[in-house]
């Protein structure tokens, strides 16, 4: 491969695998030593109320992680398809190789392996990102994209998200991403490398995502129905009831505070009662 104009003519800068997205790290770690430090101060707290707290506390970190971490990812979307497909622009060369699409919130990530990995002396080991978030322009980085002379799939995929395709991908996603609606459940248009169809499906995001969904329905209804039907059984729950307080007394459903300083100076005695 010789250079041209002092680099080179296909992919002039060096690649860099795509590793675990750093902020969805962060997110996970923050809520982790959040989580751990509240195991911690449990044992402190006495009685029945320590494992109310506990499923409390838990389910309150797990969906609080579940929503957050859930944008950074890339797993709302996947595909993988091995195909025989062309390499480069103006060669006729094909290679064997692996190609995958992840779709999330933000953009999307393709990677493309060979397989075998070394074809055509050159090592090919591809994973590119294009990113929509706020502040970035996919159609300036996909341009970058040709001009680094990147293969012809990734450069297949990635058109595909362009502003300017009629499949309407850039739009649909990038709504999605930006307003998280459901406009994920759109097909996406047929996504065709070489001799293979890449499919795609709904990824780990998405599944964590609606199963979190459900289990807030779940339990939003069951408090519903134990306010409704058991009082009670909610109040011990959520820890209201109030025990060994000076100056109350419980008396059936009502709450009565009574002013003990009242009595002793001989005034008037002052009760306030409220329903529960």
């Amino acid at each position: 491969m010789t250079l041209w104009d002092g680099v080179l003519p296909f992919y002039p800068r060096p690649r860099h695998a795509a590793g675990f997205s750093v902020p969805l790290l962060i997110v996970i770690v923050v809520f982790l030593a959040l989580a751990t430090s509240f195991l911690l101060i449990l044992p402190g707290i006495r009685g029945r109320s320590r494992w109310f707290w506990l499923v409390r506390i838990l389910l309150s970190f797990f969906i609080g992680t579940e929503i957050v971490a859930v944008n950074f990812s890339a797993e709302w979307l996947v595909g993988r398809v091995c195909t025989n497909t062309s390499y480069k622009a103006f060669s006729s060369a094909r290679v064997q190789a692996q190609v995958g699409l992840q779709v999330g919130l933000d953009g999307i990530n393709i990677t493309l392996t060979g397989t075998p990995m070394q074809q055509l002396n050159e090592t090919i080991d591809y994973n590119e990102r294009f990113s929509w978030r706020l502040g970035e322009n996919y159609a300036e980085k996909y341009t970058e994209a040709l001009e680094k002379g990147l293969p012809d799939p990734v450069l297949y995929l990635a058109e595909k998200f362009t502003p300017s395709s009629p499949c309407g991908l850039h739009r649909q996603y990038l709504r999605a991403g930006q307003y998280a609606s459901a406009m994920l459940c759109v097909p996406l248009c047929p996504l065709r490398l070489g001799s293979a169809a890449l499919i795609t499906h709904y990824g780990a995001a998405f599944w964590v995502t609606l199963a979190t969904a459900i289990l807030c329905l779940i339990l939003g209804g069951a408090l519903v129905s134990l306010h409704r039907a058991r009082p009670s059984v909610l109040r011990t729950f959520l820890d209201q009831n109030v025990k060994g307080c000076p100056g109350q007394t419980r008396r059936g459903s009502l709450l009565v505070l009574s002013n003990s300083l009242h009595k002793q100076s001989g005034a008037l005695d002052l009760n306030i009662s409220t329903c529960l």
